[in-house]
């Protein structure tokens, strides 16, 4: 599923427009980026935990010439998928019902063949 496909999805299943949905996903993806990058974690309770991790400098060894080097210190992005995320994934419990298909839109009869 891609971005737009998700608006989509998202526009029908909470009956609303397509820009209102798009307003939505994208609203909600920038608050997320934006918490995440000031250095907030963001938990979405029963689907992920977003975060972001300082990782010390370290000492490693280099597999093809047993060589030990040096790693820099680094800040990574986690995203860890939390229980009620793995339960569904994973077929243990049931996943939420979504509406699939936009019900359609009663027209007046005198407004069919009308033309402005």
């Amino acid at each position: 599923m891609k971005k737009r496909d998700l608006i989509q999805a998202v526009a029908i299943h909470a009956d609303v427009d397509k820009k209102t949905a798009t307003a939505v996903v994208e609203g909600t993806i920038d608050v997320i980026l934006a918490t995440v990058a000031s250095g907030d974690v963001v938990n979405i309770s029963g689907f992920a935990k977003f975060a972001k991790k300082s990782r010390p400098a370290r000492m490693a060894r280099n597999p093809a010439t047993g060589e030990t080097v040096q790693v820099a210190a680094k800040t990574v992005a986690k995203i860890t998928a939390l229980k009620g995320f793995k339960d569904i994934a994973l077929g243990v419990a049931s996943p939420p019902k979504i509406i699939t298909v936009r019900k359609p839109v009663a027209v007046a009869p005198n407004a069919i063949g009308k033309r402005r």
